[in-house]
């Protein structure tokens, strides 16, 4: 489902992009020190790392080889290097980056509190682990929610693939729980928002052909006339501002704390 970093950024990655800046500058993390990104994907949290955080070094971990090629081809420090491996076991000795982050990514680790355990192991004692991840329900990830608000009403069995109905740990509760649960202290969660305007519907449209993640998989199974009946009925009622474009929105949540000392 996450190999091909061209189909992924205009799908999710323009819009990780502008949440990890924000995520990363609301870390308020001390300047230097080692990094680790887990499930860094095409490096959008890596680079935001690099850019607000000013550390010593970061290493980015995925399984995708797709990802990690089009991260080191678009992550270009020498501060950053990215390694395969997946988040379940990390291949990173204890207690040895100040911090480690994760975007986008827990929700889809089979054991999210073996990954949060992993992340908690490779920090040193005060140091600092945070994650976030987009919220799918009313009101948050409008491009994702529009999609399958229409696919269920055309065809319902749609509902169980939706990521609403499959990742109850992407909420602020559940995150803060699954953090407290690996065993940080002075765990905070906050509720991150950005704009994810489109300029015209194709803009909209065209990132669900790529393949990538649960709607364009769904998309891509279906046949060309339900394709198109969906095609249809987002265009007809998706919102619209005057010249055209469609501006929506999209909540992040996000939630951070420190290994005890």
């Amino acid at each position: 489902m996450w190999a091909a970093g061209e189909a992924y950024e205009p799908y999710v990655g323009r819009w990780s992009r502008l949440v990890a800046a924000r995520f990363v500058r609301g870390l308020d993390a001390a300047p230097g020190g080692s990094w680790r990104d887990v499930g860094c994907g095409t490096g959008a949290v890596t680079r935001a790392v690099l850019d607000a955080a000013r550390p010593a070094a970061v290493v980015g971990a995925d399984p995708s080889e797709g990802y990690l090629a089009y991260a080191r081809e678009h992550v270009r420090d020498p501060r950053a290097r990215f390694v395969r491996a997946d988040a379940q076991h990390l291949p990173f000795a204890d207690a040895t980056a100040s911090a480690a982050v994760s975007g986008l990514v827990l929700n889809f680790v089979p054991d999210a509190p073996r990954a949060a355990a992993e992340m908690v192991r490779v920090v040193r004692p005060g140091g600092l682990v945070g994650v976030y991840l987009w919220d799918y329900g009313e009101g948050g990830m409008e491009a994702i929610r529009a999609f399958w608000d229409a696919a269920t009403a055309l065809d319902p069995a749609a509902r169980a693939l939706d990521e609403a109905v499959r990742f109850p740990l992407c909420n602020r509760t559940a995150l803060g729980a699954l953090l407290a649960g690996a065993g940080l202290a002075d765990v905070e969660t906050e509720e991150i928002r950005v704009p994810t305007p489109f300029p015209d519907f194709d803009d909209y449209w065209t990132p669900f052909l790529g393949g990538q993640g649960p709607a364009p998989s769904y998309l891509a199974a279906l046949p060309e006339d339900h394709r198109a009946a969906l095609r249809e009925r987002l265009r007809d009622r998706l919102p619209r501002a005057a010249d055209g474009s469609i501006p929506l929105h999209a909540r992040a949540w996000a939630a951070r704390g420190h290994r005890p000392a």
